[in-house]
């Protein structure tokens, strides 16, 4: 279903919903699939209707939700996964064994993260977040309204006309009832012994209270619908009827949801992991298995991580050895390569354009490169972004935000300047290859685009299939020469494989093996070379996002495996344009779904050449 017919078919599903959500009627197999996964889309778009503007579906039958934030009650806690957990008994009723070539590894998809959505809505506590990440806090550093809605208002939500206007108000409006809503969830949870640890309560505080501070014509959120009005000559009080809202209800619903979080501070614990909380050891092997698609136990993870570390710490030993550096651990060589003034970028306002432009000049040499190595490239554009400075503070370091479904919004690649010192010039080339081209924006916009894909599939992410396949896009640029004349740039292609096999034993260590934050941090600084500041950033997010560091690494491994698997079988026949295409064009899966999509490819090119 194209994106026309299926704005087109809104009202009509509207209507079905005095229905039961997910009755079928007689259909073949595939059509009862199909229809189904309409059904569960248009839900969850209704829902959230964040997630509809984020992928330019709240226009036509559905402008309606573009004055609506998600709804963030107790009923909804799951959040985009709720559709897909309520539709589980439906999708029993579907032959899975009429099914084959992509509707079969369609359904897999959709029928694993069923499976996993109704394990999900049984833990009494925590939720969904924004990236659609199983969480144990409600508010934390990197969850929560306060935290997601202003950038999201500012950087997603458009302004062309006046409905599109009132609409951000309508928006602003409903901003204090989401920050209420989560207050409420939150306290409910801390009553069951649910707490952030106090490192985690200091950092959110931190940024709530930026926020807070926020006021009058000069907040941000007041700024940005008066700045974008003026821009397209939309007449009207936009900038005193939004001030009315920030200095009033969103002004008092944060003041009670910092009053919630400094009520916990006294009796807030040091432990970094989810092992103390209600059912924590259960609760993160769920985690583990969401974020990495696998069967892994945290004992096998971490065992893996290990092994991965000693490994990639080889292959930069005799790097650095080839750029004079031969004394001290990987990781202190790697901190003294990182603290090399020539590598740095200032600290100041120049220092930080001059990073934003390098990174310009990066993706276009990157953009160059693309038609050599794949069949099909996205239509939208990717543009470089600065995490906004209000919430840098407990922001990753670089992360990427998705086009719209029809590429008329651009992709972004965002990252963190707190500091530019954590950003030395010989690592900036491999981030910039994750989070953009052929990373994240290469494979999500392609996703977005294909034809003939479910919209469904193209909504849901898979964490170690998108990380991974991030990852697997650096080997793919050093593979490809990006590096040729920037030797070193090689060494933050090494210290980028390092970190993430890193992740691995530091997320396991703290969450199932009573590692403390210190030592996770000390661990990463002393094996990575990662600036402490970074190193203590990546840390307390994997304390909020247990098992999603994990994901990426066991992603990668996964992907070069499959890949050179085909290569094995094929020979001479094998087309890398091709694997490409079967990686990427039916969106993102679990990885055991992406292993039989690989096998049916390569065994139909096996069988055309017989």
């Amino acid at each position: 279903m194209d994106r026309r017919a299926f704005l087109m078919s809104g009202a009509a599903l509207a209507a079905a919903t005095a229905t039961p959500a997910f009755a079928r009627g007689p259909a073949g197999p595939q059509q009862q699939a199909t229809g189904l996964y309409d059904r569960v889309v248009e839900q969850m778009l209704r829902d959230n209707p964040e997630t509809a503007t984020g992928l330019g579906l709240d226009t036509g039958a559905r402008a309606a939700l573009k004055a609506r934030l998600d709804d963030r009650s107790p009923a909804n806690r799951l959040r985009q996964l709720k559709p897909l957990a309520d539709a589980r008994a439906a999708l029993k009723g579907v032959d899975r064994k009429a099914l084959s070539g992509r509707a079969a590894s369609d359904f897999d998809t959709i029928a694993w993260m069923s499976d996993i959505s109704a394990e999900i809505a049984k833990v009494p506590y925590g939720g969904v977040d924004g990236y659609t990440y199983p969480v144990p806090y409600i508010v934390s550093q990197l969850t929560g309204a306060y935290q997601s809605v202003p950038d999201f208002l500012d950087s997603q939500h458009t302004i062309e006309t006046r409905e599109d206007a009132e609409a951000y108000l309508a928006r602003l409006e409903a901003f204090p009832k989401a920050i209420e809503q989560e207050t409420d969830r939150a306290r409910a949870d801390g009553a069951a012994g649910v707490v952030p640890p106090d490192f985690i309560l200091g950092k959110t505080l931190k940024q709530l209270a930026s926020l807070r501070g926020q006021s009058g014509e000069s907040a941000g959120l007041v700024a940005s619908i008066a700045r974008r009005t003026k821009e397209k000559g939309i007449d009207g009080d936009w900038g005193a009827r939004a001030t009315k809202i920030v200095d009033g209800p969103l002004a008092a619903a944060l003041d009670r949801q910092i009053a919630l979080l400094k009520s916990w501070q006294p009796k807030a614990v040091h432990d970094a992991g989810v092992a103390r909380l209600p059912r924590g050891e259960a609760y993160y092997a769920m985690c583990l298995r969401f974020q990495t698609s696998t069967g892994l136990t945290p004992a096998e993870a971490h065992k893996l991580g290990l092994s991965q570390v000693a490994e990639i710490v080889a292959q930069a030993d005799a790097l650095l050895k080839q750029q004079g550096l031969s004394q001290g651990t990987v990781g202190a060589r790697l901190t003294a390569l990182g603290q090399d003034p020539k590598y740095l970028y200032p600290n100041t306002d120049d220092g930080r354009a001059a990073l934003l432009a390098d990174l310009n000049v990066q993706v276009d040499a990157i953009r160059k490169r693309l038609p050599d190595l794949f069949a099909h490239l996205p239509k939208a554009n990717v543009e470089v972004r600065r995490v906004p400075p209000a919430i840098e503070l407990g922001a990753p370091r670089g992360y990427s935000q998705s086009s719209s479904v029809d590429g008329s919004r651009p992709g972004a690649y965002y990252i963190n300047l707190v500091d530019t010192q954590i950003w030395p010039k010989w690592a900036l080339p491999t981030l910039t290859y994750h989070e953009s081209l052929p990373g994240h924006h290469l494979q999500g916009a392609l996703a977005l685009e294909a034809e003939g894909t479910p919209l469904l599939h193209k909504t849901l992410g898979f964490n170690a299939y998108n990380e991974g396949w991030a990852l697997y896009a650096e080997q793919l640029a050093l593979e490809s020469g990006m590096y040729e004349g920037f030797e070193v740039g090689k060494l933050g292609f090494l210290q980028s494989m390092l970190y993430r096999a890193v992740r691995i034993v530091l997320d396991t260590g703290m969450h199932a093996m009573g590692w403390s934050r210190e030592k996770a941090i000390a661990y990463m600084v002393e094996t990575v070379g990662l600036a402490p500041g970074a190193a203590e950033s990546e840390v307390e997010r994997y304390c909020v996002w247990p098992g999603q560091a994990c994901g990426y690494k066991i992603g990668h491994i996964e992907m070069v495996r499959l890949r050179e698997q085909a290569k094995a079988k094929l020979g001479a026949r094998f087309d890398l344009k091709g694997f490409h295409d079967a990686v990427l064009l039916g969106g993102a899966m679990p990885l055991d779904v992406l292993g039989r999509v690989v096998d049916d490819w390569t065994a139909t090119r096996m069988a055309k050449a017989a």
